[in-house]
Order: structure tokens, then C-alpha cells, then sequence
């Protein structure tokens, strides 16, 4: 159930549709257009979804903002530091307003500085913003500045626990 929908209830397409709407994707190694600039690659789901090319930029220059990337809007991924890159596909994850933005190993790819500056980012908008993130981490330094962590071993949950350096909400 996401916002109180469920998904199993659902055929594919209506689920295709759900995802496209309400869901957003952060991938370990960004998942960026190389031809495409930041903005572009952020609107690209807007446009995909038949949103005007004007609101679409609009949309896209906003969630780079969100994201502290406004002023790096015209530049290709290459010209991106990894941290940006990362940053630029949070914004792409974020721009359709989601339900829920599922993160897949989402600090792999960088180092350590950048992975607790894009894990600070999804805490600041987990807490400014209501934004529901899922984390697949194997990196016990993004997990336990998650509210909750669940521990999985070979497909079963091994336990599933508050991250209780957040019970006061403060960070550590």
C-alpha cells in the first residue's frame, strides 16, 4: 500500500502508470542521459508523461534547486562531479512530486565525503519535506541515519528495528 493504494490490486499497466506517478528511483550509478544536461535529464520523466516542455523546465529547474544544482542546469553529466551526478538524479527522482522515492545503493558510487552529503540531502528532505525515501544500502553509516532499518539476510527480514540515535530527532 502507498498512499493507501494497493499496488497488488493493480494490473501491470496501472502499476506502469502508479510508478510513472507517484514513485521516484535513485540508482547507484545515476542512470543520466550523457547527452543530455542536468535539466534535461530531470525533465525527461515530465516530458515522457506528456507535461508541457515549459512546465517540464520549470518543474526540473525547481527540484535542481531542491537539490542545490540550479546554477549547474546547462551542464552534461561528464562535467559533473560524482556527488552532482548523484544529486542530479535525485532531482530527476524527485521532480514528478512522488509518493515514495526507492534508493538503490545510492552512496555506492561515491566517496565517502559525497555519500554523507547525499545522504544529509535525502535527511533533509525526509524531514523538511515529508518525503518518503527506501534505502537498499549494504553501508552501516547510510543506514543508521535512517529512522528505521531493516535487516535482510538471504531474502527474509532479520530484523526490523527504530535507529534509535534518531528517537530525539537529532543527528549524531
Amino acid at each position: 500500500m502507498i498512499e493507501g493504494v494497493s499496488l497488488a490490486e493493480m494490473s501491470d499497466r496501472e502499476r506502469t502508470d502508479y510508478r510513472a506517478a507517484h514513485m521516484g528511483f535513485v540508482f547507484q550509478f545515476y542512470n543520466l542521459m550523457p547527452v543530455l544536461t542536468a535539466v534535461e535529464n530531470v525533465e525527461l520523466p515530465l516530458l515522457v508523461a506528456r507535461i508541457s516542455a515549459k512546465q517540464a523546465r520549470e518543474q526540473a529547474l525547481d527540484a535542481l534547486e531542491l537539490v542545490g544544482l540550479r546554477a549547474r542546469a546547462a551542464h552534461v553529466p561528464d562535467e559533473l562531479s560524482g556527488g552532482e551526478r548523484q544529486r542530479t538524479t535525485i532531482a530527476r527522482a524527485l521532480v514528478n512530486d512522488p509518493a515514495i522515492v526507492w534508493a538503490d545503493e545510492p552512496t555506492g558510487d561515491l566517496d565517502s565525503e559525497n555519500a554523507a552529503e547525499i545522504t544529509d540531502l535525502m535527511r533533509h528532505l525526509n524531514r523538511e519535506r515529508g518525503l518518503t525515501f527506501l534505502i537498499v544500502t549494504h553501508d552501516s553509516q547510510v543506514g543508521h541515519k535512517a529512522d528505521r532499518l531493516v535487516r535482510m539476510r538471504d531474502g527474509q527480514v532479520a530484523a526490523d528495528e527504530p535507529v534509535l540515535a534518531h528517537a530525539g530527532g537529532r543527528d549524531e
